[in-house]
C-alpha cells in the first residue's frame, strides 16, 4: 500500500512541481471541455424544448378530444330536438282544443330555438376543432424536425466525450493525486487564482523577465529567488505563482 503524502513534508521546490504539474493537468482537462464547447449546454436545450412541443401537443390533442366531444354531442341534440319536433307535429293531429294546440307549437318552438344554438355550437366547435388540427400538424412536424437537430447534437456530443473520455478520466485522476501533495491553504489559494484568471492560470513561467501571467517585469532580486526555488513568491500585480523557466 502507498505511503500517504504529508504535503508539510515536501520541500517548497517539489511544492512548487506539484503545483505546476497540476496547473499544466488542469489546463489539458479545460481544453477538452473548450473542445465540447457549447455543446452540452446546446444538448439540454434542445431536449428541453422537444419536451416543451411534447406538452403542447398533448394540450392540443386534449383540446381535439373536447371539440369533438362538443360537436358529437350537439349533433345528438339536434337530432333529439328534430324527434320531439316530429312528435310535437303528429301529437297536433290529434289535440282536442287550441290550447292544447298553442302549448305544443311552443315545444316546437323551443325545440327549433334547441336546433339553432347547437348549430351555431356545432360551427364554433368545427372552427376551433380545423384550428387545433392544424397547430397538430405543425407542432408534430416542429417536433420531427427539432428531434432530427437533437439527435444530430447529441451525436457529435457523444464522439466527442467518447474520444476524450480516457484521457478526461486520466487527467482527473492525476489531478487528485497532485491535489494531495498541496497543503490546504496553498491549494484553495491555487484554485482561487484559477477560477478569477481570464485563461485560468494560477501558475506561470517567468517570460523575458516578466510574468507570464500579466507581463508585469519582475525585479531581478525576485527573478533569482524564483530561480533557487526556495519560497512560494506570487507576482505582485496579478497575484499568479511565479516558476522559473526551468520548472
Amino acid at each position: 500500500m502507498a505511503k500517504k503524502i504529508d504535503p508539510s513534508e515536501l520541500t517548497v521546490e517539489e511544492k512548487l512541481h506539484a503545483l505546476y504539474e497540476l496547473q499544466q493537468v488542469d489546463s489539458k482537462i479545460d481544453e477538452l471541455r473548450v473542445l465540447q464547447g457549447e455543446l452540452p449546454q446546446e444538448v439540454k436545450d434542445m431536449a428541453d424544448e422537444v419536451e416543451g412541443l411534447k406538452t403542447r401537443l398533448t394540450n392540443i390533442e386534449n383540446e381535439i378530444k373536447e371539440c369533438e366531444t362538443q360537436i358529437s354531442d350537439h349533433r345528438v341534440r339536434t337530432e333529439n330536438a328534430n324527434a320531439s319536433i316530429s312528435r310535437y307535429k303528429e301529437q297536433q293531429n290529434t289535440v282536442r282544443n287550441n290550447r292544447e294546440f298553442d302549448n305544443l307549437n311552443k315545444e316546437i318552438e323551443y325545440q327549433e330555438l334547441e336546433i339553432e344554438a347547437s348549430q351555431r355550437k356545432i360551427k364554433h366547435y368545427s372552427a376551433e376543432l380545423e384550428a387545433r388540427l392544424a397547430d397538430k400538424a405543425k407542432t408534430t412536424k416542429d417536433i420531427e424536425e427539432r428531434t432530427v437537430d437533437l439527435n444530430q447534437k447529441r451525436s457529435e456530443l457523444d464522439q466527442i466525450l467518447s474520444e476524450t473520455k480516457a484521457e478526461t478520466e486520466a487527467l482527473v485522476l492525476r489531478a487528485g493525486e497532485l491535489e494531495k501533495k498541496i497543503d490546504e491553504r496553498l491549494l484553495t489559494g491555487f484554485k482561487r487564482i484559477r477560477k478569477n484568471a481570464r485563461n485560468g492560470l494560477a501558475v506561470v513561467k517567468i517570460e523575458r523577465d516578466s510574468c507570464g501571467g500579466c507581463h508585469a517585469k519582475i525585479p531581478a532580486q525576485q527573478q533569482l529567488d524564483i530561480r533557487t526555488r526556495k519560497k512560494i513568491i506570487v507576482c505582485e500585480f496579478c497575484g499568479r505563482i511565479l516558476v522559473d523557466q526551468d520548472m
